[in-house]
């Protein structure tokens, strides 16, 4: 058990540090705001793209997790990626209001609780029919945001951020529900793998379409808060993961303390990006004024 505490702190630790790196790599390749063909550039970005191998690091370490720890614990640790994310967006300059880092705190208490409140145990097993349905899950996710994205109304961001959590959720449940294949032909055919694949590639894709129209604190609060209550839901539910004897009132306190945090979060983080992008705007317009060749 503790290995599999283990794997999921390295994995909220590089999901965080990834969003950072994806985010400073949309900004520099100058696609904030853009359209979703102006994504073709990042290619060209090194940051980005480790970005996404930070993030891809990430996810190998929460599938080890899941194998050994039930689905909401390890989701409820991953979403302290949100303060990862946070911290080091205020050491470059994005910083939260002190009622921010507080509503963090809060949700950060709200998910340890719902983590202590776990029982460990391993998952239900699946019926093969509902395996190909959450590998054809992919299709919904990506035609919501190609919609939202559409549409480009101010809800957009927020609307690509929830799409992005619930193309994760997915690919959570398929992790937790996968088994471990004896041969590498059972692991190619196992369409539990490729509903982490190609679940994966959407979520990734969309959740980089929503830092292109907000912060990557606010985006990643909203991803994660999806991410975790759905998937909680979800193994709570039909997976059977269970809240450890007499902790019932210990993870309803947790969820309350976890959504007002992560929703308190993404809107102080909201108003922190905004004032930043407007001290870099004011910084360029005194720089444009006092250099002669401009």
């Amino acid at each position: 058990m503790i290995l599999g505490y283990f794997f999921a702190a390295l994995a909220a630790l590089a999901s965080g540090g990834g969003s950072i790196l994806e985010s400073m790599g949309i900004r520099r390749a100058g696609v904030y705001g853009g359209t979703s063909m102006d994504l073709v550039a990042l290619r060209h970005q090194w940051i980005y793209l480790l970005g996404l191998g930070v993030d891809l690091l990430g996810f190998v370490f929460a599938a080890a997790a899941l194998q050994l720890l039930p689905l909401f614990l390890i989701q409820s640790v991953l979403a302290f990626s949100i303060g990862v994310t946070a911290t080091i967006a205020a050491f470059m300059g994005t910083r939260l209001a002190p009622a921010g880092w507080v509503t963090l705190g809060l949700g950060a208490a709200g998910l340890i609780l719902l983590g202590i409140s776990a029982a460990p145990g391993p998952a239900r097993d699946l019926h093969p029919i509902w395996q190909w349905i959450l590998l054809g899950m992919a299709l919904p996710v990506a035609a919501t945001a190609t919609y939202a994205k559409r549409r480009d109304r101010a809800w957009t961001g927020r609307m690509l951020a929830f799409t992005s959590g619930v193309g994760f959720s997915v690919v959570g449940v398929s992790a937790r529900t996968l088994d471990t294949p004896t041969t590498p032909w059972h692991l190619i055919l196992d369409p539990a793998v490729w509903a982490i694949v190609l679940n994966g590639l959407t979520a990734a894709i969309v959740f980089a379409m929503a830092l292109q129209k907000r912060g990557a604190t606010a985006t990643t609060a909203i991803m994660f808060t999806t991410h975790t209550a759905l998937s909680s839901l979800i193994g709570l539910t039909y997976l059977d993961d269970r809240v450890r004897t007499g902790f019932t009132a210990v993870a309803i306190i947790g969820f309350a303390l976890a959504l007002a945090g992560a929703v308190g979060t993404a809107h102080y983080a909201t108003h922190a990006h905004h004032n930043q992008l407007r001290r870099e705007r004011r910084q360029v317009a005194r720089a444009t004024k006092t250099d002669p060749s401009a």
